[in-house]
C-alpha cells in the first residue's frame, strides 16, 4: 500500500485537503462484542497509522489521557472524535445521560481530541422498527425539549474548554429518520448544536445524504462516510431481518465505493458547503479481513478526492 496517495492529509483550505481519519469499530465492534476476536488496540493504532489515516476515533481497549496521546504522537495520528452514545426513551434523556456524555468530554479532552460525536441510544421498540422507523414510536415532545436541553448543556460544557459537539444520527436509535434530523435541528441552537452526519445511517433511515448536506450542510461539522448494501437493507425494511444488530451480522455496511452511496455526489455537496472537518470512514462489520475493509475505504476515498472538481483545478494552477 505504498504511494504519495495514502499520505496523511492535513485540515487547509478545501476539502481535498480535509484529515481523514477511521472509526476502528471494523476492528472491535462494541455492539457485537463476541462476533470475533478482539484485537489489541496497539495493533489496531498500528494498522490505522500503516495504511494511512490521519486520526482515529477513541476505540475499544485504546488508553486514555496521557498514555493515548503518546501511543498517537508515536504514530503521527491524531484523536478526531469520542463517540459517546445518550441513553433514552420517549421521554426524553435517562437520569445517568449527562453523565456519560461528560465521561466521553472528559476522555476527548484529556486525549487531545476535536470533536465529541453523539448519538441518541434507542431501546428495545424503536429497534424493532430499525430501517422503517417513520412508522415506529417516536420521542414525546416533552422528550425532545428534555433532549434539546442536555444537548446544549454538553454543548456548552465542550465549548467551554475547546471543543464541539456534533449529533450523530443512528439506525435503531431516537434520531434516526429525516424528520428526526429536521426536529433536532428546529429544537436545538444553531451555534452550539452541530450535526455529524454519518451517510450510512441516514440512507437507512430513509433520507438522501446528499439533500442532507444541501440541507444542514452549514450545521454539519463532523461526517461519517459509510456506505448501504442494497440486500441487507431491502430485507431489513421488509422485516425479514429486525433490528440493528442482525443487520450488522448481514453485513448492512458495505466497503465504500461498493453500495448505495453515491460518494462522488457527497463530497462534491461537501465541498460546495466548504466543508473543513473530518472525513471519517466506518464500516461496522465485514466480509473482507478488517485490515483489507480498511484498505479499500482508504484509497476509495483518495480516489474520489482526487477526482473532484477543486482537486482537478488545484492540479491546473
Amino acid at each position: 500500500m505504498s504511494g504519495t496517495s495514502l499520505r496523511p492529509r492535513r485540515q487547509g483550505e478545501s476539502l481535498v485537503e480535509a484529515p481523514i481519519g477511521i472509526v476502528p469499530i471494523i476492528w472491535n465492534n462494541d455492539d457485537l462484542p463476541d462476533w470475533a476476536p478482539r484485537v489489541p488496540p496497539e495493533t489496531v493504532l498500528d494498522e490505522v497509522a500503516r495504511l494511512g489515516y490521519a486520526g482515529t476515533t477513541l476505540g475499544v481497549g485504546f488508553p486514555t489521557g496521557a498514555a493515548l496521546r503518546g501511543e498517537l504522537e508515536r504514530r503521527s495520528l491524531r484523536l478526531a472524535e469520542v463517540y459517546a452514545a445518550l441513553p433514552c426513551d420517549r421521554r426524553g434523556p435517562l437520569r445517568d445521560a449527562l453523565e456519560a456524555g461528560r465521561r466521553g468530554l472528559a476522555d476527548l479532552h484529556a486525549g487531545g481530541g476535536d470533536v465529541l460525536v453523539v448519538a441518541i441510544r434507542g431501546s428495545e421498540e424503536r429497534d424493532a422498527v430499525t430501517g422503517r422507523a417513520t412508522s415506529g414510536p417516536g420521542l414525546e415532545d416533552d422528550g425532545w425539549r428534555s433532549l434539546a436541553g442536555a444537548l446544549e448543556t454538553l454543548a456548552r460544557e465542550a465549548r467551554a474548554i475547546g471543543h464541539r459537539l456534533a449529533v450523530h444520527n443512528h439506525a435503531g436509535g431516537w434520531i434516526e429518520t429525516p424528520d428526526e434530523v429536521e426536529r433536532l435541528a428546529g429544537e436545538t441552537d444553531p451555534g452550539l448544536v452541530e450535526l455529524c452526519l454519518d451517510v450510512g445511517h441516514f440512507i437507512v433511515g430513509g433520507g438522501d445524504p446528499v439533500e442532507g448536506l444541501r440541507r444542514y450542510g452549514q450545521r454539519v461539522t463532523h461526517v461519517h462516510l459509510k456506505d448501504v448494501s442494497p440486500g441487507p437493507l431491502a430485507a431489513l425494511r421488509e422485516g425479514r431481518i429486525r433490528g440493528f444488530d442482525e443487520a450488522l451480522l448481514e453485513r448492512i455496511f458495505a466497503p465504500l465505493g461498493s453500495g448505495m452511496l453515491d460518494l462522488p455526489a457527497v463530497l462534491r455537496a461537501l465541498a460546495a458547503c466548504r466543508y473543513r472537518g473530518w472525513l471519517m470512514v466506518e464500516q461496522d462489520t465485514s466480509w473482507e479481513p478488517p485490515s483489507e475493509a480498511a484498505a479499500i475505504g482508504r484509497r476509495v476515498l483518495d480516489a474520489a478526492l482526487r477526482w473532484l472538481p477543486e482537486a482537478a483545478a488545484d492540479a491546473a494552477a
